[in-house]
């Protein structure tokens, strides 16, 4: 995404929240809009999956402090599209082109070429940008994975092995771009990587050099592994570990974990999307895990103790009830999913009444015998007077 699309885009009115919106209620809209945009719960759905990319994209941006700050200076600055400030033109302002301004750079999800919105700044106001300027370092971009964990390795938590692609120092030429690791200095830039050039008012602005594509410096010899860039896509296997009660579709962000920068920058960041398989027996509700339990006619009418079981533990006994109805819902304590906190939420059990398909000649007697126990007794009666009183 170029610089210019992150100051355009009104990642605020994507999630739905006003400007001065809290953390929490940033995290509170990404959750709500990214269940409802899941491509798994879109099959087929290009514009969901569209939508659900753009959603990512924000959250990326608002739910990171340093991020939001940088985005909320960059569109304060630049408005619309257009910066002003005092110089030639009507009312004493002009007028610059984000796209002149910007120059096409390119970077990770954060969006400003791996640099954030200060080297933007600093070519703005002609910062490090002449002769001799020492060229900067620069940040390793963002990478994006994903895993698929079973649904008890999302409750209890799990370490997983994710194989990533990213761009890499070239190993042939260690990173010089030349195959005899003796790049000269680009002429043009002087080494610096950029190039000004003046804009009337006093500003000067900088773009990548075109000579050495913002190196700073020419291969004489380009290396045949690298075509003379300096950098080569390289897999590696890298053991991560999945906090425990995590969510379907949670984004997890591993600092440092990313490509590396170059000329001494700090490495990217990772962020691991993450999928959770469907488990044949529990659910779950927030922090809670669910189960529907079934008991029997005389268990749900007499009262008793029945076993439920728990997500990777021993069973637990709860007591039932005289007269619980069908669908009624009690609660095992500390059974549930692991919270940030390190404590539990609960398992929520869910009675339901089995009628059985067959019965033996005693069973059968049996009913019939409390059936004429209680043919004075009408289910229906409070049914059908709130009928006819409505």
């Amino acid at each position: 995404m170029s610089t210019k699309d992150f100051v355009e885009k009104d990642y605020y009115k994507v999630l739905g929240v006003p400007k001065d919106a809290t953390e929490a209620e940033i995290k509170k809209a990404y959750r709500k809009l990214a269940r409802e945009n899941h491509p798994d719960a879109n099959k087929g759905d290009t514009k969901a999956e569209e939508r659900f990319k753009e959603i990512s994209e924000a959250n990326d941006v608002l739910g990171d402090p340093k991020k939001r700050k940088e985005y909320d200076e960059a569109r304060a600055l630049f408005g619309n599209g257009g910066f002003r400030a005092g110089g030639p033109g009507a009312g004493g302002s002009f007028n610059f082109d984000l796209g002149d301004l910007f120059g096409g750079a390119q970077g990770g999800p954060g969006g400003f070429g791996g640099g954030g919105i200060g080297d933007v700044f600093g070519g703005l106001f002609n910062r490090g940008g002449g002769a001799g300027a020492r060229t900067q370092p620069r940040r390793g971009q963002d990478i994006e994975s994903e895993v698929t964990l079973s649904f008890t390795e999302a409750i209890e938590g799990a370490t997983v092995p994710l194989r990533m692609s990213s761009q890499q120092p070239c190993t042939a030429c260690s990173g010089t771009g030349d195959k005899n690791g003796t790049p000269r200095v680009c002429p043009t830039c002087v080494g610096t990587g950029q190039v000004s050039r003046g804009s009337g008012g006093g500003f000067s602005l900088t773009d990548p050099c075109v000579d050495c594509k913002g190196r700073g410096l020419i291969a004489e010899n380009p290396c045949e592994v690298c075509k003379g860039s300096g950098r080569a896509k390289s897999s590696r296997t890298m053991q991560v570990r999945i906090p425990a009660g995590v969510f379907d579709g949670q984004k997890i962000r591993l600092r440092g974990k990313g490509a590396p920068g170059e000329r001494g920058g700090p490495h990217g960041d990772l962020f691991v999307v993450v999928h959770v398989d469907a488990h044949p027996v529990f659910g779950r509700k927030d922090d809670n895990l669910t189960v529907t339990v079934p008991v029997s006619f005389t268990e749900a009418a007499l009262g008793g103790e029945i076993k439920v079981p728990t997500l990777g533990g021993p069973a637990v006994t709860l007591k039932l009830p005289a007269g619980t109805p069908n669908g009624r819902t009690m609660r095992a304590r500390g059974k549930g999913a692991v919270r940030k906190d390190g404590t539990r939420g609960d398992l929520l059990v869910t009675v339901e009444v089995a009628v059985p398909k067959e019965l033996d000649d005693k069973a059968r007697e049996a009913l019939e015998t409390y059936r004429e126990a209680t043919v004075s007794t009408d289910p229906r009666a409070e049914l059908f007077q709130a009928a006819k009183g409505a």
